[in-house]
């Protein structure tokens, strides 16, 4: 299906007939797929959480949900069509109960609907559905997977809230024996529940579904806020001033003396491909300083802070991002931050831990090495070789 990209991240482009029938070849499939339905709040948060940005750009469906999205769309010259998490949900229900399909539901114990009223509820609107709750946290360690598997869903429900609910279907989708769709739906089942109310059907059609919130429910002014206006002037930042714009980024050289050799630690992308792309540790630097961005990415990407500050050197190296270049977000390495490249300084550190204590995110790598310093130029992928260079010369400098 065709994909919208909407500050980094993939949603798609297809009419309400084309999903449904997505949709249904993935309930007839043998393999567990998973749909996330992030709206304007969900992306600004995936902005700053990357494993959120992981978990929404690898999902087999990714679909709009808030007119903020569709108004961006329409900016782009694309017209994306809304298909709200409640709308899904509600469309599942009724299409399992007249199929004869099981689904479970994992539900915030703190949410406005208890596992209890969720199922009084299903009983009576749906007296023919067969369905399973379990009341858990939003970190899923309340899961019970035994009762869970032996009653085998073929739907599952997440309604953990963003970005649990994300985290947790990812989680749990390949731990539950049968499961063909799982789903991040947010506060669906308090609509159906009618802990909550819908906005009326004329303000959700012309797009103001916020404002009815915001008249009922005047505490909500923040999130709707940054729903809104936070959100449009980001979008309008990432796509006419970034693409002027080099992005800031730190790359991190972390090295160790072994037997008097020295090894520098490398990486490969976890990009879903063939290709051994190996680099040293990056990352964007935020608006912090190289030494504090640089901690901060060794920790993030390694799972592991035990190494010395050695020497930071600004602007080091500057390069556009190359055309049909693939990032870590599973899409193209321009969208997800919109810059049209990215200028590099660079933080050395020295290790003083145990290797058993690296520990990588499986967002963003799924192997570790040492590389002997010599070797290291030839390891690394053919669009790292140049800017490596550059930061060897450095390290060695203050060796």
């Amino acid at each position: 299906m065709k994909v919208v990209n909407i500050l980094g991240i993939n949603l798609v482009k297809a009419s309400k007939d084309e999903i449904l029938d997505k949709i249904h070849s993935f309930l007839r499939g043998d393999k567990v797929r998973y749909i996330v339905t992030p709206n304007p709040e969900n992306i600004l948060k995936a902005v700053h959480d990357e494993e959120l940005w992981y978990i929404t750009n690898n999902a087999d469906l990714s679909l709009a949900d808030g007119i903020g999205l569709k108004l961006a769309g329409i900016l782009m010259g694309k017209y994306l069509k809304r298909f709200t998490g409640s709308d899904l949900t509600n469309y599942l229900i009724d299409y399992a109960e007249k199929n004869s399909l099981k689904i479970a539901i994992l539900n915030w114990r703190g949410g406005l609907s208890l596992g209890s009223t969720i199922s009084e509820t299903l009983n009576k609107k749906h007296p023919k559905l067969n369905f399973y709750i379990q009341d858990i946290d939003r970190q899923g360690t309340l899961i019970n997977y035994e009762k869970l598997n032996k009653f085998s869903p073929d739907i599952l429900f997440s309604s953990l809230g963003c970005p649990y609910q994300e985290k947790n279907i990812y989680e749990v989708k390949d731990k539950v024996s049968g499961l063909k769709l799982a789903l991040a739906i947010g506060g669906s089942f308090d609509f159906i529940t009618e802990r909550k109310k819908r906005a009326p059907l004329f303000f959700r059609k012309i797009g103001l579904e916020w404002f009815w919130r915001l008249l009922i429910q005047p505490n909500r002014v923040g999130r709707i806020f940054n729903a809104t206006f936070v959100f449009m002037y980001r979008f309008l930042i990432w796509r006419f001033i970034h693409p002027f714009l080099y992005r800031p980024s730190v790359a991190c050289l972390l090295y160790k003396k072994e037997h008097g050799r020295i090894k520098i630690l490398m990486v490969r992308r976890n990009e879903g491909s063939h290709e051994e792309h190996w680099q040293i540790p990056q990352g964007g630097t935020d608006g912090e300083s190289l030494s504090i961005a640089g901690r901060r990415e060794l920790n993030e990407e390694l799972g592991n802070s035990n190494f010395k500050n050695i020497a930071v050197f600004k602007s080091i190296h500057k390069y556009l991002f190359p055309n049909g270049l693939r990032s870590k977000y599973n899409t193209n390495a321009k969208a997800p931050q919109g810059y049209k490249g990215q200028k590099q300084g660079l933080f050395i550190a020295e290790f003083n831990g145990k290797d058993s204590d690296i520990s990588l995110n499986f967002w963003e790598h799924d192997r570790w090495k040492w590389v002997d310093l010599e070797n290291a130029i030839e390891t690394t992928h053919q669009t790292r070789k140049k800017s490596l260079s550059l930061f060897i010369q450095k390290l060695k400098t203050k060796l």
